[in-house]
């Protein structure tokens, strides 16, 4: 078990380095954003769109495959149950469903006539295509238009969600992140918003993700490689030893913490705005600008096609 490959959340990969690492944090931090932010009053079409560009991007971006392919999988696997739970749910409507016509109405047939108007045959009741509210029905099980809607919007936001922002953190350094969004938060100094504090307490956080992980796993092995045997402890006894596992899993996160603060005071960070170490310079390359270009197109198509229909 290695909780530090096997869910990589909030790591950077440092090697090798792709086209996605050399892009501009700010200009990643507003690609992430439209991807947060298109799926709102988005029609499902756009939705799944979204879910396709993001794994359209893995497979070209260079990442190795060992590096995305259980994490996509899980992700995927996940989000298929939700579609399949969401599809077979109750849509909530509360109404019975029956067909817009009677079953026993006969339509009778006008007699062909070669000069008939085209234009006048497409009113024909017999030129309509057939309608089901229920896309399938046997038994208890019934998946209607609304749920299946409901699922794929669900299935997809999951995803979206989730995987975007892993991947914006695998490809950006917790550095390259907090400088990024300290200089597009500038403009918040006039209104007295504390900005270096702000970053430096993302900037820290950040790194404190992988100290939580790897005091995870290094507790859970501890309780593995001394062969508990959970049968004979009960349930009380499993809640007793899993109780002292977390305290001992704060008190070690604690340490930590205060092992950060007190090299940060030693290196003689005393003030958010002394003894300040500029990581990146940020400046805009041609690749950049390319894609701030795409993302100018990218909400072009989602205003063209991917408003919601009422």
């Amino acid at each position: 078990m290695d909780l530090l490959r096997s869910l990589p959340l909030g790591l950077y990969l440092e090697q090798p380095i792709t086209w996605l690492h050399k892009l501009d944090p700010r200009v990643k931090l507003i690609w992430l954003m439209s991807f947060l932010t298109t799926y709102i009053f988005a029609n499902t079409l756009w939705r799944v769109i979204l879910v396709g560009l993001l794994i359209f991007t893995t497979l070209i971006s260079g990442i190795p495959r060992r590096v995305w392919q259980k994490q996509m999988g899980y992700l995927l696997s996940v989000c298929f149950l939700v579609l399949i739970i969401a599809s077979l749910s109750p849509d909530g409507m509360g109404i019975d469903y029956q067909p817009r016509l009677p079953e026993q109405q006969a339509i009778e047939k006008p007699p062909s006539d070669s000069t008939e108007n085209p234009i006048l045959s497409i009113f024909n009741p017999q030129n309509y295509q057939k309608y089901n509210y229920v896309l399938f029905a046997k038994g208890p099980v019934k998946v209607t238009r609304n749920s299946f809607d409901l699922a794929l919007r669900l299935s997809t936001i999951f995803f979206t969600v989730l995987y975007s922002t892993t991947l914006y953190l695998l490809t950006t350094a917790p550095e390259e992140i907090t400088a990024g969004i300290e200089t597009l938060m500038q403009p918040l100094r006039r209104f007295k918003v504390p900005v270096t504090e702000i970053a430096l307490t993302l900037t820290l956080s950040l790194r404190f993700i992988p100290l939580v992980l790897e005091e995870i796993q290094n507790l859970v092995r501890s309780v593995m490689t001394r062969a508990i045997n959970w049968k004979k402890l009960g349930l009380k006894g499993a809640v007793k030893v899993w109780m002292t596992i977390a305290e001992r899993l704060l008190q070690n996160l604690l340490l930590r913490a205060d092992q950060m603060a007190n090299g940060i005071v030693v290196r003689g960070f005393i003030g958010p705005d002394k003894h300040r170490v500029q990581w990146h310079n940020l400046r805009l390359k041609t690749f950049d600008w390319i894609a701030i270009l795409v993302l100018v197109l990218f909400w072009g198509v989602r205003f063209a096609i991917g408003n919601e229909v009422n």
